[in-house]
């Protein structure tokens, strides 16, 4: 009976699904053609936040990664600027003199590491992020995932090491007995601007290190000449005032001498005007970067 039942149904199935003889022939005269967006593609926000794990996930496959079969691990995250705060102290401090021209009350070593804390973390991730895309081309050529989190990847693995560096910057102050204010809270937008000028810089640098295999070398390069137009191992107030807008153009330089105000308080001296042009130049970095990428990121999986 079962059995029975069963044909029946599989025949009124396949009845049902029996294409009709008087349906009208299919049309082969009609052609699907699939063309690339032109011109500058908008970021889909909705299919990032849809994939936010995965970012995650890669920023802590990058960090694991970079301190793997290593004998100090995360260690090198403190060890690399305070290392740094000791050559620059004896040779810019002492050597050249450049505590002379530091406000009174300043410790050399304060006013350094607050500077290397910022500059740290943007050399490493435009660093990282620039050959960030040329590292994962296994990757980006077998599966589809949002592109943009392979260079964000790389700058959220620094911003980890930024945050471990913070210890060291609060037992500098504590040593100095430098007292912090409210400034401090002025750290979170800072850190903001730090973030979109690094993730500008990532962006476009990666995609152009696909295309153009040069500025593998030039990033290196590119990162050594960048600290020494930025006022890490020296004042703004060395400048003289009628070149400082120039220098506020590096986005560094209202970042840094903003992270020192907020860090030193009555010790460093706000500079609104050099911050709010940095600030400018960030946003638009990142606005340029962002674009830049998803513009020529149709050719990445073909010249990868």
């Amino acid at each position: 009976m079962s059995m029975t039942i069963g044909t029946a149904a599989a025949t009124t199935q396949l009845s049902a699904s029996a294409p009709s003889q008087d349906a009208a022939p299919e049309d082969d005269s009609y052609e699907l053609e699939i063309r690339p967006r032109r011109g500058w593609i908008s970021v889909d926000w909705a299919e990032m936040s849809y994939f936010r794990e995965l970012l995650y996930f890669l920023i802590w496959r990058d960090v694991k990664v970079r301190y793997k079969q290593t004998a100090l691990g995360v260690a090198w995250a403190v060890l690399v600027p305070v290392l740094n705060m000791m050559i620059f102290t004896v040779i810019f401090g002492n050597f050249a003199g450049v505590k002379n021209d530091l406000p009174v009350g300043m410790s050399y070593p304060v006013f350094v590491y607050a500077g290397l804390l910022p500059w740290t973390f943007f050399s490493s991730a435009i660093s990282l992020g620039g050959l960030s895309l040329v590292a994962s081309q296994t990757l980006i050529s077998k599966i589809y995932f949002p592109r943009l989190f392979v260079p964000a990847s790389a700058v959220g693995g620094a911003l980890v090491d930024l945050l471990i560096s913070f210890g060291v910057m609060v037992a500098l102050l504590a040593w100095y007995h430098v007292m912090p204010t409210w400034s401090v809270l002025a750290l979170i937008p800072l850190l903001l601007l730090l973030l979109l000028a690094s993730l500008g810089i990532a962006f476009a640098l990666s995609a152009l290190t696909v295309t153009y295999r040069d500025f593998r070398f030039i990033v290196q390069f590119m990162v050594q000449a960048w600290m020494f137009v930025s006022p890490v191992i020296y004042p703004v107030r060395i400048v003289p005032p009628r070149y400082q807008w120039a220098l506020a153009l590096n986005p560094m330089c209202g970042i840094i001498d903003g992270v020192r105000s907020a860090l030193l308080g009555r010790l460093q001296p706000w500079h609104p005007m050099n911050l709010a042009i940095s600030a400018a130049t960030s946003i638009a970095l990142f606005v340029f970067g962002l674009y830049y990428f998803r513009k020529t990121e149709r050719r990445f999986a073909d010249i990868a």
